[in-house]
């Protein structure tokens, strides 16, 4: 197991390492690591299955666990990516909407796993936190206003 002090467990229905291959293959500083077989059956699966799964997201240590369709993801977790730039955001969101992923409100998306992931460009969390009451109001309305975030339209909103 991995030498982290925290590591976020994330529930999978069978498909922990299908997830973790997309993950390291979408996101920078992502890789997976050790793949761990079910020593013995269990409720939702067979000896020799994948139980868990060793992968980093983003430099986040995660461990997938194939443990059935007893529970399922919602939108009380996600993962929020904070990026730099129009393409970089239109990498990621594009990348798990085309993956059977699905768009949300506000720069919000769902994965084909049921992970909620925030693409929030930078711009966007330094505007609405920022000390400028009035532009942080506008480009609160604006962002209200969208599904996959423009950068564009943020900053005119941040301007007035």
């Amino acid at each position: 197991m991995t030498d982290a002090k925290n590591t976020i467990c994330l529930w999978y229905n069978g498909d922990a390492e299908e997830a973790a291959h997309f993950y390291a293959n979408t996101f920078p500083d992502s890789a997976v690591g050790a793949v761990h077989l079910a020593p013995g059956d269990f409720p939702s699966g067979k000896e020799g299955d994948v139980l868990m799964v060793e992968f980093t997201v983003l430099g986040i240590p995660c461990l997938g666990l194939n443990g059935g369709p007893s529970f399922t993801h919602n939108e009380s977790f996600s993962f929020l990516v904070a990026t730099a730039n129009q393409g970089e955001t239109d990498r990621y969101w594009n990348a798990i909407i085309n993956n059977g992923g699905q768009a949300s409100e506000c720069g919000w998306c769902k994965d084909k796993w049921g992970i909620s992931w925030q693409i929030s460009p930078r711009v966007l969390l330094q505007s609405v936190g920022g000390a400028d009451r009035a532009a942080a109001k506008r480009v609160f309305n604006a962002m209200m206003e969208m599904k996959k975030i423009d950068i564009a339209a943020i900053e005119a909103a941040r301007r007035g």
